[in-house]
């Protein structure tokens, strides 16, 4: 164990099938039944339970392809209920805070601690962890532990599949790491993907294990570049990426969705816009930034036939930033005025802000107002009502009341069993 003090220790906690462990929280009686969880842009299946995978369903599967297959199995089918999740996701990375004194939290089911000097069994330690989340939380989860954020993930892979390891697998021995390194095909491995395993296909490298042997590094850093190297050190033990506490700002905020029919009026269509504004602009807030670019897009159905497809895309630069809900409207207004097209069925629209800039260090404009303290408040306290009482309980006139002609797919939405006082669930 003293040697465990003389490297990094890595733990990648992942949740399993996190969206439809979410939905069976308050469902007990689907539970080791087979659930699916769908994208509410094109009704494809984001999420799988393990029962739902045995009957060949595969990640990004259209629900109408296989709706037979469902029905036939009585597999339980749920619209992405982001509320929930978000809300689930928060509680398991509180879990998580309490066993590391460094966490990251990679996304909405993942995180990495650091478990660097521990004088523990890690192997048990990993078990009390999952142990403690599940009574916690309710919500399983599987634990991969290694020298290397790479090693910690394709852990956590192997711990997922093996009913031996119960959910928590150690490889911190080389040894090991080549046992599970050979059983690991190379566009499995973190930060590959299928383009760069296709390349290195080419070189005789078809699994992680063959990545990590390849001696012309020259050859792996022209190839994949300096990335490309890092991950190669990575499944060697050598620890690359460090722990990120402080998650980086993004740079660009994307909001679209894909309307469940055709939008032919531009009422319709600026009220959808509005609502995708809203809720960037609400996250862009969050990380305390503001805009200077304003870009929106709408188009029509690609797959009807017996339509002329159209694309339409504009982008807005501002004279000096801002994060005035109400103002961007009015930029992404002025956008998509140009972009509408009468006799026009239009499927999807979306809006992305950039060129971002801190809050804190705004360069003023000679030609434009810029936000004012009493703009910050009112956005502050819209946003603090609406992180309380949920998404949309206060929003702009220009967002309408009535959004039945775009809003999205959502047949299957389960009810905000921890975000809505009213959907509750009632005992008898």
């Amino acid at each position: 164990m003293g040697s465990h003090n003389k490297q990094k220790v890595y733990a990648l906690v992942d949740c399993n099938s996190f969206f439809c462990s979410c939905e069976r929280l308050f469902r007990p009686e689907i539970r080791n039944k087979p659930v699916g969880v769908l994208s509410n842009n094109d009704g494809c299946f984001v999420s799988r339970t393990p029962e739902l995978k045995a009957l060949g369903v595969k990640m990004g599967d259209p629900y109408f392809k296989v709706r037979r297959l469902c029905e036939s199995h009585n597999v339980h089918v749920f619209s992405s209920n982001f509320s929930l999740y978000t809300n689930i996701s928060d509680r398991v990375m509180n879990v998580l805070a309490r066993f590391a004194p460094s966490l990251e939290i990679y996304s909405v089911d993942e995180a990495f601690l650091d478990l660097t000097g521990m004088d523990e069994d890690l192997v048990a330690y990993g078990h009390r962890i999952r142990e403690t989340v599940l009574q916690w939380t309710g919500i399983p989860v599987s634990i991969g532990i290694a020298p290397s954020k790479t090693l910690a993930k394709i852990a956590n892979h192997i711990g997922k599949k093996s009913e031996k390891a119960n959910g928590v697998v150690c490889l911190l021995d080389e040894r090991l790491q080549d046992v599970a390194l050979k059983r690991v095909s190379i566009e499995d491995v973190w930060g590959i993907g299928r383009k760069n395993s296709v390349k290195l296909r080419t070189l005789g490298i078809k699994t992680a294990y063959d990545f990590k042997a390849f001696k012309n590094i020259k050859v792996i850093q022209r190839t994949l570049t300096k990335l490309g190297r890092m991950t190669q050190d990575e499944l060697r033990g050598i620890t690359c990426y460090e722990l990120e506490e402080c998650r980086p700002k993004k740079k660009e905020i994307l909001c679209s969705r894909t309307f469940s029919g055709s939008v032919v009026d531009l009422k319709s269509l600026r009220e959808s816009v509005a609502n995708y504004v809203t809720n960037a602009s609400e996250k862009m807030r969050a990380q305390r930034s503001l805009c200077a670019t304003i870009e929106v897009y709408c188009h029509s159905d690609p797959h009807k036939l017996n339509e002329v497809p159209y694309y339409g895309k504009d982008k807005v630069k501002l004279l000096g930033p801002t994060s005035d809900t109400r103002k961007i409207i009015k930029y992404a207004w002025s956008a998509l005025d140009d972009l509408f097209k009468m006799g026009v069925c239009f499927k999807k629209a979306g809006v992305k802000l950039g060129d971002f800039s801190d809050d804190e260090a705004i360069q003023q404009s000679l030609f434009e107002e810029l936000d004012d303290q009493r703009s910050a408040k009112l956005m502050k306290i819209v946003d603090e009502i609406n992180r309380r009482e949920g998404s949309g309980m206060i929003r702009s006139m220009a967002c309408g009341v009535d959004n039945d002609s775009w809003k999205m797919r959502r047949e299957k939405l389960s009810r905000r069993y921890v975000t809505g006082w009213a959907q509750l669930p009632k005992c008898s």
